[in-house]
């Protein structure tokens, strides 16, 4: 059986990966990060989280979830608005640059098959998101998904989607980000994620709400340059049944 060992100053644990697949998957986003090939990565707010978060009318102090999280900044404005954030991200690494980037010094304790580094307010679990257990977490109010459905090819969205509905009750609003434009023309990631497949994946327990649809091209410039010819950044608002 093969495995996969996570060393960083962030101890993370050793993982059995039983499926091939998925054991090429972790390697591939290891050696992104090794390699600092992150240009998903935003160095600052995401606007459409600015702009429509408000609209899900989440109260404070709920505990909002953000899977494959990476180091992204939105943990932090999240944290701002008056939240509890719970992150979750493969990448010790990307866990490490988080806390370091932004001047922080978290705790860090052993939970499961998870290594989890909290401050005030906000947790960020090390590890594989499909071991995730709903008593890892605890009980979830909200989902901010920018960059995890979008990161994952065809067959592991069905397999995250089946794993987030496992976590939330009803009622749990997320806030989703997809894009579409031609597949053939860019490989993944971010892979085209069209709004048939999204009421796909989420209609059967979730209501499906399209709230806009913007052309990416013209503020995401680097993916013009990777030779797209269009591209639609489409958000979503979801509601657990």
């Amino acid at each position: 059986m093969p495995s996969s060992k996570w060393t960083s100053h962030i101890e993370c644990p050793i993982v059995e990966i039983q499926d091939k697949e998925q054991a090429m998957d972790h390697d591939f986003w290891h050696q992104r990060w090794q390699q600092n090939q992150i240009g998903f990565h935003q160095q600052a707010f995401n606007p459409i989280l600015q702009l429509h978060w408000p609209r899900l009318a989440i109260r404070q102090n709920a505990r909002v979830l953000v899977p494959l999280c990476g180091k992204s900044k939105d943990l932090l404005w999240l944290l701002a608005m008056g939240y509890q954030v719970v992150g979750v991200e493969l990448s010790p690494l990307a866990v490490e640059s988080f806390f370091a980037d932004n001047d922080l010094k978290p705790t860090v304790r052993r939970q499961g098959e998870f290594w989890v580094s909290e401050v005030d307010g906000l947790q960020i679990f090390c590890g594989d998101f499909f071991a995730l257990q709903a008593a890892d977490v605890g009980e979830l109010d909200a989902v901010y998904d920018r960059a995890a459905l979008v990161a994952l090819p065809p067959d592991m969205r069905i397999d995250y989607v089946m794993k987030l509905s496992s976590l939330l009750p009803p009622n749990v609003q997320m806030l989703l980000i997809a894009f579409d434009y031609p597949q053939h023309e860019m490989p993944g990631p971010p892979f085209s994620v069209q709004t048939d497949e999204v009421e796909n994946l989420y209609n059967h327990w979730c209501e499906v709400e399209l709230l806009t649809s913007d052309d990416a091209l013209v503020t995401e410039l680097h993916f013009k340059e990777r030779g797209l010819s269009k591209m639609a950044e489409q958000t979503y608002r979801l509601v657990v049944r």
